[in-house]
């Protein structure tokens, strides 16, 4: 994993976190914030149909890590107390979350996975 310099708002640029196929479909992947060059952890998450997504990788709600959880289509269920986050928006689906959990951007290019930590994905 290779960080980039930081953008023109402080928050780190670019991050190869590797090849695409990196992730199985379905699979998550921790990112320790030393690593990204973030203020917080960062969980990846590849969907079955093979999207990458990323949020910050506690649960908003309590310290659990999302990493650590189960994907439902376009969804990460927290292992702690079962709350849904949409992948594509960080939106909080079910209680006992109240609140949303912060997206990341997720490009692939050239065959490589890159990060942009604490820039907001797409539609989020």
């Amino acid at each position: 994993m290779t960080s980039g310099a930081t953008n023109d708002s402080g928050q780190p640029g670019a991050v190869d976190v590797g090849e695409a196929e990196l992730l199985e479909p379905g699979s998550t992947l921790f990112i320790a914030a030393e690593d990204s060059g973030y203020t917080e952890d960062i969980g990846l998450f590849r969907t079955e149909e093979g999207t990458y997504y990323a949020l910050d990788d506690e649960c908003p709600h309590e310290v659990a890590s999302l990493s650590e959880g189960w994907i439902e289509g376009n969804e990460i269920e927290c292992p702690l107390h079962s709350s849904r986050f949409c992948l594509k928006n960080g939106k909080v689906l079910c209680l006992p979350a109240v609140r949303d959990a912060r997206t990341h951007k997720v490009e692939i290019a050239n065959g490589r996975v890159l990060l942009y930590p604490g820039t907001p994905a797409s539609g989020a």
